[in-house]
């Protein structure tokens, strides 16, 4: 197996991320990741940069402005090619320990080329 196709994406996981980013589709997902699974509801790029955004809009004048480019962000998404996938309310698993972090509602973005593999369906605490 050579190294360029170890970087590859898988083109299910590609055409999820497609539909969410042209579609407002969403999905509850787990991801192999080095090791770890990261688990969450896939959602648009639109949505996790507009979210984002929302985290620092009421913060100092610095927080403010990186709202605003975060904002820009979600305006510009081009939903052409996928390179990233984004999952709200994730969390990540390491061996049998509890996730990380355990409280909150968490975003996440990671490579389509880095995900080792995936199931359908997100992992529950309780």
């Amino acid at each position: 197996m050579t190294n360029e196709h170890s970087k590859s994406k898988d083109s299910i996981i590609e055409s999820f991320v497609q539909a969410a980013n042209k579609h407002d589709f969403s999905l509850d997902i787990s991801l192999n990741v080095n090791g770890a699974i990261v688990t969450g509801t896939l959602v648009s790029a639109k949505e996790y940069f507009e979210t984002l955004s929302e985290t620092f809009a009421e913060g100092s004048e610095v927080a403010q402005k990186i709202s605003d480019q975060l904002a820009q962000a979600a305006e510009a998404i081009n939903d052409t090619e996928a390179h990233f996938i984004h999952l709200k309310s994730a969390k990540v698993y390491c061996g049998d320990n509890k996730p990380t972090p355990s409280k909150g509602d968490i975003l996440w973005r990671g490579k389509l080329t880095e995900l080792d593999g995936f199931f359908l369906g997100k992992i529950s605490d309780g």
